[in-house]
């Protein structure tokens, strides 16, 4: 439950309309504003103003507090709501697998973690950190994956690295991270054997760091999974 419960606050913090994606949930959660206030032990007016953005955009302890609520209502009214989020959860589970960070690492430190050569923007990398990442096959993401689900790809937050799998030149991956409105920090390309001058192309214009890496998949992520 601790993904969904990371995923719903990473929506909210992402949403260029917080209060709008709060409604969204509580309304998925069929939660009444007065039931979520007498939790949160808030007026329901306050809700109204968070859900309607009259309200300043809360912040990550009033978001944590809002979904906490939620799960614990639902939970006493025997998990209808999380049962369906669960089983989403397990479908997208086949084509992609999120970590968070307990910390920030910058770019730099994770590219030398991946033993890794950094093949376009190296002059941002001092520049960025991560709070996580997600491992994906490319192909995979690319030509079975839904298009509604690409968001959750960015799991609490934005400031990720994408880490591609099975990627042969690279232009693939960069097309999608093109089209798509949120952008990673970082993306790393493994097992990459040609770059494909589209792909850099595509990076520097968008301002992505990109590094290649033939670090063993299972290695890489023992080593990441203990940020």
């Amino acid at each position: 439950m601790e993904k969904i419960r990371n995923e719903i606050a990473g929506e909210i913090t992402l949403s260029p309309t917080p209060g709008s994606t709060m409604k969204k949930w509580r309304e998925i959660f069929a939660i009444t504003q007065v039931e979520l206030a007498g939790l949160l032990r808030i007026s329901p007016s306050t809700i109204s103003d968070y859900e309607g953005n009259r309200r300043q955009s809360p912040g990550s302890g009033v978001i944590k507090r809002f979904v906490n609520a939620m799960f614990e209502i639902d939970t006493e009214r025997g998990s209808p709501i999380l049962s369906k989020l669960q089983e989403g959860v397990e479908k997208t589970g086949q084509y992609f697998e999120l970590h968070e960070f307990a910390t920030s690492i910058s770019a730099v430190d994770f590219q030398k973690m991946l033993n890794g050569t950094v093949i376009a923007n190296d002059e941002l990398m001092k520049s960025k950190k991560l709070y996580g990442y997600t491992l994906m096959e490319s192909l995979k993401i690319i030509l079975e994956m839904p298009y509604n689900q690409f968001p959750k790809l960015y799991g609490s937050m934005s400031e990720r690295a994408f880490i591609f799998t099975q990627v042969s030149t690279g232009r693939s991956p960069m097309v999608v991270i093109r089209v798509t409105p949120m952008k990673p920090s970082l993306v790393v390309l493994h097992g990459i054997k040609e770059v494909d001058p589209l792909a850099i192309k595509i990076a520097e214009r968008e301002k992505i760091p990109v590094i290649a890496t033939n670090m063993d998949i299972e290695k890489m992520k023992e080593a990441l999974n203990k940020i």
